[in-house]
């Protein structure tokens, strides 16, 4: 598949999958004889593995490391695990952090017409007193 298949499939600019390839995000995508890009099943894997790790958040840096160790062979399998486990631990954090905002802005909501009108009336109502007062 052409770089601009690879692009079109996977709703990645050209230039994005160029850039992931030079930075070490993905391995070197197999090239054809007149030196194109020709992405294959395993390059579209990676592509594919770095697209959803970016969507959950994890650092460019972090995937980096990943395909680099994942390159050095199965001596890193360890280090590769201890990585993504850490990523993961990250994740969750993060989702703990992102259900208790929902909470909150939950409970902001369900209180709105007896919480929050009236506490935003007294801060306009205070606003304008200080008005009258300079």
């Amino acid at each position: 598949m052409t770089i601009g298949e690879a692009a079109q499939k996977y709703d990645l600019s050209v230039d994005t999958l160029r850039y992931y390839e030079r930075i070490g995000l993905i391995p070197p995508v197999p090239r054809t004889p007149s030196g194109l890009r020709d992405y294959d099943e395993e390059s579209c894997g990676w592509v594919e593995f770095v697209k959803c790790m970016r969507s959950a958040g994890v650092a460019v840096e972090a995937l980096i490391q990943y395909v680099a160790l994942f390159r050095q062979g199965e001596s890193t399998r360890e280090q590769r695990k201890h990585l993504l486990l850490e990523q993961r631990q990250r994740l969750c954090s993060r989702i703990q952090e992102m259900e208790q905002t929902l909470q909150r802005l939950d409970a902001k909501i369900d209180n709105y017409e007896n919480w929050v009108i009236p506490a935003e009336k007294r801060l306009f109502h205070s606003q304008d007193v200080e008005k009258c007062v300079e």
